[in-house]
């Protein structure tokens, strides 16, 4: 599992590549935590590499979505997996995040 962060404008871009799941969820959740910045006001996962998340990875993405929420930010999820996109289906997740296609469509 591994965090790679970029810059754009307002926006704040990490890229989550490997497997969410209950022996890394800590480090995943404080990586993204770390890199919440009070500059930013929107944070999008880029989850194109990620291939795995378990429901400790869910709870991990939830709590940031109420984080975000709090400081009037906006989280966008985007560029996943069709077995990842099903997990946020079927776990109703879908209707909770802005879930978009391409990096572009997230930023805008």
């Amino acid at each position: 599992m591994g965090i790679k962060k970029n810059q754009k404008e307002d926006a704040l871009i990490l890229y989550i590549e490997g497997r969410i799941d209950t022996t890394n969820y800590k480090d995943i959740e404080t990586a993204i935590e770390e890199a919440i910045e009070p500059g930013n006001s929107k944070l999008i996962l880029d989850c194109e590499k990620l291939n795995y998340i378990s429901s400790s990875g869910l709870r991990i993405f939830l709590t940031l979505q109420k984080k975000m929420m709090e400081k009037q930010a906006e989280l966008v999820l985007c560029k996943m997996q069709p077995m990842i996109k099903e997990i946020f289906d079927i776990s109703g997740f879908s209707n909770i995040f802005k879930i978009k296609t391409t990096e572009e469509e997230a930023l805008a």
